[in-house]
């Protein structure tokens, strides 16, 4: 992103539209006679002449009222179409310049900047990897704020950076005041299919800055150029280091001199950090920083500063914790859970292989059906009649690095205070199967999708968010204050993901960034154990 300098507008200064107004606006007028006896001509000659410059003259202020009634209404519409929705109004949004400001920066203070894109997990990559950037080169770090819903996805340095002023709210501020019934005007299409707040609505963004060092700014994700000016940061062209990326895997960022990236390696270039530190530019502006190896980091200091980054930020919002520790409580506080993704994607592709390795895992593996009963219950269970073999199921070696102490035992008996969807198995070998299963999942209807029909027929207690639609109420009332937009609907896989995190045990579809944050960080932290650091 470059800043344009202030442009001189001196050339424009003599050009005054009075002159070219005034122009043709001067009337001939005959000179006054001085002959004798003109006065009795002048008399009559004006006496002749009246009749005529009288209806001109009722005619000038004709056209001169109806101009100004013209503009006068023309105002008036204008106030009308403006305010069109006030009288049904809910409050005026805030704008997100209006969040508390700090004390100004320095004068000499460095930033660091950056754009945001895709969904919510890719979003808390790309910024745990600028907070420990910025924590590297000692800059001040601009925070966008989190969009939730519809997502702006990657594209070049240039496109993406015309996608996020193209794509901001600034001049829809009318678009919530529509009110129900009224079609919305065309500009406001689209306009309640994402939101964004602020980083700190849900996460501790300001321990982990005290926490690291880092010092932040957040906003609403216009372009750091247009923020800065607004709040007269000069930051010219020269004082800009841009790193424009027009592949979403260009740049690396190495913390070591002497360490080089794997041939194999997805990254083109690699940016030493150190080198990147010594850069005189205020302003360093980077495209995508999204990837969980986009730090290659081998230095330890390095290292603690990313686990801490990644340990804060665990979910914390004020309105979804005590929903979420209802519905761990209707679960009956212990219970298992699994992640299955089948939405998107490649996640569309292999969701059927996925199905069947999360189910084989929760069986064998959580549930401790040994490897002949799992089989069994598989084939006796499965539409298909071909036998089949069991799913190479491959090792979490991250996790396997950063062992925990071991898990109480299940219990033998659980009290869920939801009815549960089956009877329970009562043949002692499948007894372990009444464990309550809840199941975050991104299928808008696990109950109806045949991908989780095995689910259903093996755990009678199986359990998605959406039967606990009664204890999603306190949620209803939640209003974005910067656009006026409902925010329970964009919270849902928050929410999803910190039930899910107080399970006994997980298991998480693998590639899936929001089931390796779940079982990484959400998990572990609830548990009290070490998170796992990937890249």
């Amino acid at each position: 992103m470059t800043i344009m300098k202030g442009q001189n507008f001196d050339a424009y200064t003599f050009q005054s539209p009075s002159v070219t107004l005034e122009k043709g606006a001067y009337r001939m007028r005959a000179p006054h006679s001085t002959r004798p006896g003109s006065s009795l001509s002048q008399s009559l000659m004006t006496a002749k002449q009246s009749p005529s410059h009288s209806p001109n003259r009722k005619l000038a202020i004709l056209v001169a009222v109806l101009a100004f009634a013209s503009v006068t209404c023309f105002f008036f519409a204008y106030h009308l179409f403006t305010t069109r929705f006030a009288p049904h109004a809910q409050p005026h949004p805030h704008r997100a310049d209006a969040l508390p400001k700090a004390n100004p920066p320095a004068p000499d203070t460095k930033y660091l900047s950056y754009f945001t894109h895709s969904g919510l997990h890719n979003q808390r990559i790309a910024l745990e990897n600028a907070l420990v950037l910025a924590k590297a080169l000692n800059r001040t770090l601009l925070v966008p704020f989190l969009r939730l819903g519809k997502p702006i996805r990657y594209v070049s340095f240039e496109k993406l950076r015309r996608f996020l002023v193209l794509g901001s709210k600034t001049g829809l501020e009318h678009c919530p005041l529509v009110p129900v019934g009224i079609p919305a005007p065309d500009e406001c299409s689209g306009y309640e299919e994402w939101t964004s707040i602020p980083w700190d609505h849900l996460v501790d963004l300001q321990g982990i800055g005290e926490k690291i060092g880092v010092q932040m700014i957040q906003w609403d994700g216009s372009l750091a150029a247009e923020y800065m000016k607004k709040f007269h940061i000069n930051i010219f062209d020269a004082d800009t280091l841009t790193l424009q990326d027009s592949e979403p895997y260009d740049f690396r960022f190495l913390d070591t001199l002497d360490d080089v990236s794997p041939t194999r390696d997805k990254y083109l270039y690699s940016i030493y950090i150190p080198t990147l530190a010594q850069a005189p530019e205020r302003l360093v502006q980077i495209g995508t920083l999204f990837g969980s190896s986009r730090l290659r980091l081998r230095q330890n200091v390095s290292k603690s500063v990313r686990k801490d980054v990644r340990s804060g930020m665990a979910f914390t919002n004020p309105h979804l914790s005590p929903v979420a520790d209802t519905i761990y409580e209707a679960l009956g506080t212990v219970y298992i859970g699994a992640h299955l993704r089948v939405g998107d994607g490649q996640f569309e592709q292999r969701s059927p292989d996925n199905a069947r390795t999360i189910w084989w895992k929760l069986v064998h593996l959580v549930c401790g059906l040994d490897l002949e009963e799992t089989l069994a219950l598989e084939q006796q269970l499965s539409p298909f009649d071909e036998d089949l073999d069991p799913p190479f199921i491959q090792p979490d070696v991250p996790s396997l690095r950063v062992p925990h102490p071991p898990l109480p035992p299940l219990p033998h008996t659980f009290k869920p205070k939801i009815r549960c969807r089956a009877p329970l198995h009562t043949s002692a070998p499948l007894q372990k199967l009444n464990t309550p299963l809840y199941i975050a999942t991104d299928s808008p209807n696990p109950a109806a999708d045949p991908l989780f029909s095995i689910y259903l027929q093996t755990f009678p207690c199986i359990f998605f968010l959406y039967d606990f639609t009664s204890r999603l109420t306190p949620l209803d009332a939640l209003i974005n204050p910067y656009d006026q937009v409902l925010l329970k609907g964009f919270l849902m896989p928050v929410l999803d993901a910190m039930v899910l995190a107080r399970a006994r045990e997980i298991v998480v579809t693998d590639g899936s960034t929001f089931g390796a944050f779940v079982k990484d960080v959400l998990w572990r932290r609830h548990w009290g154990f070490e998170i796992v650091q990937r890249g």
